[in-house]
């Protein structure tokens, strides 16, 4: 096998070693630049002192602000606000963008197999993915600081990004593409980002779904019926639905949120790819293939002839992480049942839910919103699919 994709950070679980190649030499030898940071480059990170008083949304159970036109989760906001002081990104960087429910946990565990072959190879019955759901793989940037934070203090948690290994980082982001901090996005950065959407109807079914068994268990644990209602008491699919048109699920609107990572994609080709949840389904290959040469660990001739993209591929595919011990019980580092994040993954399961008036409404909600932008959802030819 080819060894010519480069390992990935990889954060070991409690107790436990991954392997990772050390820093080049070219790199080690690299003056660090990290306590000599810009502060005019966070500027579109929120002041931690003005989240309280930004304007609230508590149905759906998660409390959300609004800021800069998105409504955020009230941890994340805070978790923004520390990453933007601490968090200081290296050339090398690789950031996986998305939405709750876009199929955030398929495209990490893609790029994670894809960036560690070399290290892990997808055949291995010792894989990573094997044993780890890749929510524990990836890191959520915003998350990994306020998590440290919490459990340790305000020194630790600035160490935590430069603990981690390099050349390269990966992490995972569920930021609107302009409340990434400004080191990300500035024009000249080599950070690269990946971004995956999908079809806005199928993110409200998979994260209704969602919602509702994390809902049940939040109950259930607080010694209540676990009927999967919070206190804002959003227990009909309806009332979910018009939250959504609003814009007011987490991160929402999803259609500007993507809107943003499209228009960054044709701005900057090089430094932000775009990908769609259906033709990843369609083409997981070739999708592969691509995500690959963008992270700059093109498969080589070799890797194909000896079957790593397809190995690759199905031990990422749905089917066979679902069947895995640890996506079947526990929780991640999230706090979150590891089962929950799987379930169909199919394309069109919005018309086992939604009337076809209400599709109707959602994709003309998001049609004006995106008219003349080029960016479109979905791809009808695996409609029949759901």
């Amino acid at each position: 096998m080819s060894t010519s994709a480069p390992p990935a950070a990889v954060p070991a679980a409690a107790g436990e070693e991954v392997a990772t190649a050390p820093a080049s030499s070219e790199a080690t030898a690299a003056p660090s630049t990290r306590k000599h940071r810009n502060p005019s480059l966070y500027a579109n990170v929120p002041a931690a002192e003005i989240i309280d008083s930004l304007p609230l949304e508590t149905r759906l159970m998660v409390r959300r602000r609004q800021y800069g036109g998105f409504w955020q989760a009230e941890f994340l906001l805070k978790g923004m606000a520390a990453a933007g002081t601490c968090f200081e990104p290296e050339a090398s960087d690789i950031f996986l963008a998305s939405l709750p429910k876009s199929g955030t946990t398929w495209l990490k565990a893609l790029a994670f197999a894809t960036l560690n072959r070399a290290t892990h190879s997808p055949s291995d019955g010792q894989h990573p993915l094997n044993h780890r759901n890749s929510h524990d793989c990836v890191g959520f940037v915003e998350f990994m600081i306020i998590q440290q934070q919490q459990q340790h203090d305000d020194a630790s948690a600035r160490g935590l990004y430069e603990a981690l290994p390099s050349s390269p980082r990966l992490f995972s982001t569920h930021l609107p593409y302009s409340q990434l901090p400004h080191a990300i996005t500035e024009e000249g950065s080599r950070c690269r980002i990946v971004y995956i959407c999908r079809d806005p109807k199928d993110v409200l079914i998979s994260y209704w779904n969602f919602y509702k068994k994390v809902a049940a268990t939040a109950a259930a644990t607080a010694g209540g019926d676990g009927d999967g209602q919070d206190s804002a008491g959003v227990t009909k699919f309806e009332e979910a639905f018009e939250l959504f048109c609003e814009g007011r699920f987490p991160g929402g609107p999803h259609w500007l949120h993507a809107l943003e990572y499209w228009h960054a994609s044709q701005r900057r080709p090089d430094q932000v790819l775009f990908l769609r949840y259906e033709d990843m389904l369609g083409d997981p290959v070739g999708n592969l293939k691509k995500l690959a040469a963008f992270m700059g660990c093109t498969f080589s001739e070799e890797d194909e002839e000896d079957g790593v993209v397809d190995q690759i591929v199905e031990l990422c595919s749905l089917e066979n992480l679902k069947s895995k011990d640890v996506n079947k019980n526990g929780s991640t580092r999230l706090g979150i049942k590891s089962e929950s994040f799987f379930r169909k993954g199919q394309v069109g399961d919005w018309k086992n839910y939604m009337t076809m008036d209400m599709a109707a409404r959602l994709d003309k909600i998001v049609e004006e919103a995106t008219r003349g932008s080029g960016l479109t959802f979905g791809d009808s030819s695996l409609l029949g699919r759901g």
